[in-house]
């Protein structure tokens, strides 16, 4: 009798909190992959931490140096990085967008094949940068462009356009440009073919006059956590590829530093320079930034109600 009441009140327990044991594995993950590395960054900030050593605490130095004594940060990481987001990220949502938006125009097969050849370079960037880009863009006569430019006469010898730092931030942002269709682009399409039709016919009724308005009115107010959820990816599609300048150049710093940004400016003081607590300091400036935007992203695409 004793043994069926305690196996009630087993099973009456795991019943009360069969949500929270359903999420325990990726809270579990969630926890070691994310919120420790990022104490752990917050805590390195605020030392003088060459990985080796034992970390020395020195306050708020770290963050005074970064944005008042550094002036690659200031002049040439924070400025490009400023750049780079505004066309990538921005330049790349809408982009996503209007893509999208032309997709859901046209039949369902050509849709879907050509929504996976966009979608695609988001998935293999790093293999395509090593075959396809850095061979495009290679500093010889056997480089792509370099051929092509060769032969029209518009060049006489090869440009090195990977190491010359008035082309490579313009590398930079066409590459990923090509690569920014990720899910955020296959989240607006979804959303674009969900949109009832009955709005769209009541929206004509109601003074809607071209496809533009219909866009406006209609289509974008219809899909806003679609939106939201491709302007939040974006983000962190923006700030992923900040590494491209080192895989394009194979050098950090980058040349002249034309492509350094605030993810590479941290990566070059903690893993060459093995100043780690300067290199968390600066990626703790840069998690809060990504907050800061997605936070701004939230406030523009959440639903009002």
């Amino acid at each position: 009798m004793k043994d069926k009441r305690l196996i009630k009140r087993i099973k009456g327990f795991f019943d009360r909190h069969s949500v929270f044991f359903l999420q325990l594995p990726f809270l579990t993950l969630f926890t070691i992959f994310i919120i420790i590395p990022i104490l752990v960054a917050i805590g390195l900030s605020f030392t003088d931490f060459n990985s080796i050593e034992k970390p020395n605490f020195v306050g708020m130095d770290n963050y005074v140096n970064v944005l008042i004594n550094d002036a690659v940060f200031m002049e040439h990481a924070l400025p490009n990085t400023i750049q780079f987001s505004i066309i990538v990220g921005v330049g790349g949502y809408i982009l996503s967008f209007l893509l999208a938006w032309s997709l859901a125009q046209i039949t369902r097969i050509p849709r879907t094949i050509m929504a996976v050849i966009l979608y695609l370079p988001s998935m293999t960037s790093g293999v395509m940068l090593s075959t396809v880009w850095q061979v495009i863009f290679a500093g010889d006569k056997v480089g792509y462009l370099n051929s092509l430019l060769l032969k029209l006469d518009l060049i006489q010898k090869p440009i090195v356009w990977l190491s010359d730092s008035r082309y490579l931030l313009l590398i930079m942002i066409v590459v990923s440009l090509w690569s920014s269709m990720g899910v955020g682009f296959l989240a607006m399409l979804a959303g674009i073919l969900n949109v009832n039709r009955e709005l769209y016919e009541a929206a004509y009724i109601d003074g809607v006059k071209n496809r533009f308005q219909e866009i406006v009115y209609v289509t974008v107010p219809a899909i806003r956590p679609y939106m939201m959820f491709g302007a939040v990816m974006s983000i962190v599609s923006t700030f992923q590829n900040g590494s491209i300048g080192v895989m394009l150049s194979g050098a950090n710093p980058t040349p002249g530093y034309a492509g350094q940004l605030l993810v590479t400016h941290a990566e070059e003081y903690a893993f060459v320079r093995y100043e780690m607590g300067y290199g968390a300091a600066i990626s703790v400036l840069v998690l809060i930034l990504v907050w800061v935007i997605s936070q701004i992203a939230k406030k523009l695409f959440m639903d009002k109600d």
